[in-house]
């Protein structure tokens, strides 16, 4: 097994100096690593490697979906290239003043944007993780510990080892991103017992990977959940819209966490409604539909759900109807199935608007708009880490200020305290 102490060590040690690195000297290893990204020899390797992850997990029966997520193509790599100029191109937020003023005593203090130290990253079958990750981090001033699923390991190596050889070249320390290059359990639990050298760890991945952490971390870990979505399409809703919304939502890249898996539908427009938006996503991708029994008694289409489909993110074509009595039961509905990230309101009343803002616990609450704006470039905010569904710290897309801290600087002509 690969020594994953030592991994964690080293990049907590390369941290301190890179905490002290200008914007220019950050961005210049962003730009550069996107320079390397767009080299066709090295492209054509990391498509070789992809290559041999795709094949492993068909091999293992992994669904299209799943090969989805895992596959790099040159528009991927292309994409990847293009957040990593963004993200250098973005204002660095470490040394920014949140706050300042002065005292009685004499004292005057700042409140300052801080790196967290170093971050730790599990993540499952999504390759440009490895780079958006570690990119992140780096210029937001922390160190990274890396640790990709066993899916995509050849890919994960490949990448990693484009970023550490521009680092290396343009003379900086690469330790600064550490790689565990182990697929073992044994690894993974050994990393989160490093809270010694890790300071945070963020996992990406299913509910499975979030608990495993969960459950074994020992330092703080801000969870980047999965997302059961909800739309609610309230009776005064613009029909129109709502199907254009619905299966924009559903069909444009349904294996993402701010896809919609389920759609709540007001009874008193059930009727109109349900055949209606039950043809058009058949029409668009003959996407599966389970449904209530009042959903099913209007569309003979539609399969009777279980109890478990209410709770699950399908991640897939299928997704869920329910015919709900207003609002507030709406409400009460996400509020019980969902994984609190995004969820959204179709509706022409303005009481419902603010009700469903008010009450519903998620991360991003939409009014008249896809789920699938959630999203560190769809917000204005850059690549992301993940979307954070817990309260502390950081909400939402986990981007560069979601990754600092704060300290206080304290400065007087002598003062001390009487």
């Amino acid at each position: 097994m690969i020594d994953v102490i030592s991994v964690c060590s080293k990049a907590k040690e390369a941290s301190y100096s890179l905490c002290g690195y200008t914007s220019e000297e950050k961005n210049s290893i962003l730009l550069k690593i996107a320079d390397m990204l767009s080299i066709d020899k090295v492209k054509a390797d990391l498509l070789t490697e992809n290559r041999k992850d795709i094949e492993f997990s068909l091999s293992q029966g992994k669904d299209q979906t799943f090969i989805d997520r895992l596959t790099l193509n040159d528009a991927r790599i292309k994409t990847m290239t293009e957040g990593l100029r963004q993200i250098a191109a973005l204002p660095d937020p470490v040394g920014e003043v949140v706050d300042e003023w002065s005292r009685e005593s004499g004292i005057y203090l700042k409140k300052v944007r801080a790196p967290l130290g170093v971050i730790g990253i599990i993540y499952e079958a999504r390759p440009n993780v490895t780079v958006d990750a570690a990119v992140l981090c780096l210029k937001s001033g922390n160190g990274v510990v890396l640790r990709g699923g066993k899916e995509a390991i050849n890919s994960n190596r490949a990448l990693y080892l484009v970023m550490k050889n521009a680092i290396d070249e343009l003379g900086f320390d690469s330790n600064v991103i550490g790689f565990i290059d182990d697929i073992s359990r044994e690894a993974s639990k050994e990393m989160l017992l490093q809270d010694k050298y890790i300071d945070v760890i963020i996992p990406r991945g299913g509910e499975g990977l979030k608990h495993f952490v969960l459950e074994n971390a020992k330092m703080p870990v801000i969870a980047s959940a999965g997302g059961n979505c909800h739309t609610y399409v309230e009776k005064t809703a613009d029909l129109e819209k709502a199907v254009k919304i619905i299966v924009n939502a559903k069909c444009q890249r349904p294996s993402t966490c701010n896809a919609l898996e389920h759609v709540l539908i007001d009874e008193e427009i059930a009727e109109k409604f349900i055949p209606v938006i039950f043809r058009a996503l058949k029409d668009a991708k003959d996407v599966e539909i389970v449904g209530d029994l009042k959903s099913v008694n209007i569309e003979k289409g539609i399969i009777p759900a279980s109890e478990e489909d209410f709770a699950t993110e399908f991640l897939g074509y299928k997704i869920s109807f329910m015919v709900v009595n207003g609002v507030r039961e709406a409400v009460s509905v996400i509020n019980k199935y969902s994984t609190k990230h995004s969820e959204a309101i179709l509706t022409n009343d303005k009481f419902s608007e603010e009700y469903f803002v008010k009450y519903v616990d998620a991360a991003a609450c939409y009014v008249n708009t896809s789920t699938r704006f959630t999203d560190g470039f769809e917000f204005g905010l850059g690549a992301e880490m993940g979307i954070s569904t817990q309260k502390l710290h950081a909400r939402g897309p986990i981007a560069l200020k979601e990754l600092t801290s704060v300290k206080y600087v304290i400065t007087s002509d002598g003062s001390c305290r009487k």
